[in-house]
């Protein structure tokens, strides 16, 4: 049987130091990209700049982001689910985020010292080693 599939909007967020901004919702212990679940019929990156504003206080515009790609894996906190996220990549300023809605908490980490930091599986198997792979956390933009 095909476990039940969670459609998401995910932000691959960095702050000019190349850090990576990762979320953790109330009642939860893994830390993960932010955005969320799509409505239905909603495009990916209005809902992911609906989730932004919503949970951390952040009004991005959409040439902001850069489509980075689609990816599947075990949903973090829904076990028996999958999450497949639409992720795209954007530069927030380290001082905008404010933990708000379903936020507990987040935190700019490192990409070289991600050690004690539990990680939900998408972000630890996909999403982060996209940012390792650039220099200094950056995302490689579209014509640039």
């Amino acid at each position: 049987m095909t476990p039940p599939v969670i459609h998401v909007a995910a932000a691959l967020a960095v702050d000019d130091r190349g850090r990576a901004l990762m979320v953790r919702k109330h009642g939860t212990t893994m830390f993960m990209q932010p955005g969320g679940k799509l409505e239905p019929g909603e495009h990916p990156l209005v809902a992911l700049r609906r989730e932004l504003g919503e949970e951390l206080g952040l009004d991005l515009p959409a040439e902001a982001f850069t489509w980075v790609g689609t990816f599947e894996e075990d949903a973090a906190n829904e076990p028996g689910h999958v999450v497949r996220a639409d992720v795209y990549s954007v530069t927030v300023e380290a001082a905008a985020p404010v933990a708000a809605a379903e936020i507990a908490e987040f935190r700019w980490v490192e990409l070289d010292d991600l050690d004690g930091i539990d990680l939900a599986p998408l972000s630890s198997r996909f999403l982060l080693p996209i940012l390792l792979a650039q220099p200094e956390g950056a995302v490689d933009q579209p014509g640039g």
